[in-house]
């Protein structure tokens, strides 16, 4: 579907009576089709291949507002016109909904709304949507090299969409999730108003804090609160095969890495190798320590020997070039890598995810090992709870995967081919794995988390206008109990379910409108 001259001139004219025309008009950062820098605005900040294909749908423009009035304008013109909008931070949805719409829509894309104002002398910072987590960390430790805050460890993903759906990251064992030091929010809402914490209300501001900011509004900026990090940290990388103990590692590794001090965290990432002399998998345990190397030292010999470091695995070094070491630079990368908004290199790629409450035993490992190789593709991540994120109560925020939960699963598969037998066959690589670990997980419901999209779990269906019982399918497994309160918040703040897509969280209004029918 595309604009004709008249309507894109309609369009143009509505944004421009709804918006300030100083510094920037909006007219000048609105990107149609037939406009050259169109196809490089949209593929930007596009970090999945498979939704940038010739057959994906396109929005009908790309607003890139600069002011918050061009969101408000943006917001009252799609009403009008009766178009939807995806708002896009850093393009890392998984399954592309931040940017991809089965009806007619424009993408709001938040790349220059990006800036950010750290104040050490009260801890806290404003960021805005915009911003990379790296430009984040980059900002903290211009100023301190005993600040940081906790967030993921892809540094080109976009703050707006990481902090609104949780935001976990390395330091979560000590310092919980982003959300858990969020302060203060600006979002612009459905009425095009623009709203702080105090004046949306203490729901609504519970409701972005992991419920997933575009069923509520654009979040335009986020207030934090900086936490503190030891002048130096440790951190370490070895791998282990299945035929150097592998099996028995990981099966301590359940024991022991949710009880661990709380300032460890060590994740593994788990891989089939299907090589013609060797089929195996192997365990990549990697790890961040908020502290000097001679703790983790001994704290590894008497909690975790069966990994068997020697002092030589442990490296010391400052909290941002940790963030570097976990991004797999090389030590002594300049810390200005944290500002190239590009990753290194696209894929083609779907995620998943579980939680695991219970340990897995020695033989569903193995069991697990064996569909691994067989399945050839998929890797695991496993990420270890407990510690501060066990002492939060899951009605806190909306992210109800807190106390019981001993890790959290990544699956993941990725691939370079382009064509539909290589993607259907890798799609239904990790559904099958998925499908496997059925026992083994978290059960009644299976938990999937929010920032690891997975439009599997269930939609709302053409038009997106789901009922409070179709999205609950979904909704229960990201959100567990708080399902129900989001709904009421989002009755309240968008009863016309202006504000959906696949996942959104439906108003009970839409419920009520079928039942009427």
């Amino acid at each position: 579907m595309a604009f004709s001259d008249q309507s894109q001139q309609s369009f143009l004219q509505c944004l421009s009576t709804h918006s300030q025309t100083s510094p920037i008009p909006i007219s000048s950062v609105t990107f149609f089709p037939n406009d050259p820098s169109y196809p490089s605005v949209l593929n930007s900040y596009i970090r999945n291949l498979r939704f940038i294909s010739s057959t994906t749908p396109k929005p009908l423009f790309i607003i890139a507002p600069t002011h918050v009035s061009h969101i408000q304008a943006s917001i009252i013109c799609c009403k009008i016109h009766g178009l939807q909008v995806r708002i896009r931070s850093g393009g890392h949805d998984y399954d592309g909904l931040s940017y991809v719409s089965d009806d007619p829509f424009i993408v709001v894309d938040m790349f220059n709304l990006r800036n950010i104002s750290v104040n050490i002398e009260d801890e806290t910072a404003w960021v805005e949507s915009g911003a990379t987590i790296g430009e984040l960390y980059y900002k903290i430790a211009e100023q301190s090299r005993i600040h940081g805050f906790p967030a993921g460890v892809c540094p080109t993903v976009g703050v707006g969409g990481h902090f609104s759906g949780g935001g976990y990251g390395n330091m979560m064992r000590k310092h919980g999730l982003s959300v858990d030091n969020v302060i203060d929010a600006l979002l612009v809402d459905v009425n095009g108003r623009v709203l702080s914490r105090t004046s949306m209300g203490e729901d609504l501001f519970w409701a972005i804090r992991g419920g997933g900011g575009a069923s509520f509004g654009v979040i335009v900026s986020w207030k934090i609160k900086l936490v503190s990090v030891p002048e130096n940290v440790t951190v370490f990388r070895v791998e282990r095969t299945l035929e150097q103990g592998a099996t028995d590692i990981v099966l301590q590794w359940q024991d022991v890495a949710d009880k661990m001090l709380d300032e460890m965290f060590i994740r593994v990432v788990l891989m089939p190798v299907n090589k013609k002399i060797q089929k195996t998998v192997k365990a990549k345990f990697v790890a961040l320590y908020l502290g000097p190397a001679e703790e983790v030292t001994a704290l590894m010999a008497e909690r975790f020997p069966k990994l068997g470091l020697t002092r030589e695995d442990y490296i010391e070094m400052s909290w941002i070039e940790s963030v570097l070491f976990w991004s797999n630079y090389p030590i002594g990368t300049s810390m200005d890598v944290l500002l190239e908004r590009q990753p290194k290199s696209e894929k083609f790629l779907k995620k998943k995810s579980d939680y695991v409450q219970e340990p897995i035993k020695k033989s569903e490992l193995e069991g697990l090992w064996k569909k691994m190789i067989e399945l050839k593709k998929p890797a695991l991540a496993f990420n270890p709870y407990g510690g501060k994120m066990s002492e939060i109560s899951e009605l806190e925020t909306p992210f109800p995967h807190r106390a019981g939960n001993k890790y959290k699963i990544q699956y993941s598969v990725q691939w370079k081919e382009e064509d539909t037998r290589t993607l259907d066959q890798n799609l239904d690589r990790i559904r099958k794995l998925y499908e496997y670990m059925t026992p083994l997980v978290s059960k009644s419901p299976r938990c999937s988390y929010l920032n690891y999209r997975d439009v599997d779990l269930g939609t709302n269906g053409v038009g997106y206008n789901g009922t409070y019982r179709e999205a609950s399918i979904w909704g229960t497994k990201y959100f567990k109990g708080n399902y129900g309160r989001l709904v009421q918040v989002k009755t309240e703040v968008d009863p016309g379910n202006f504000f959906r897509y696949e996942q959104s969280i439906p108003p009970l209004a839409a419920w009520m409108g079928k039942m009427a029918q």
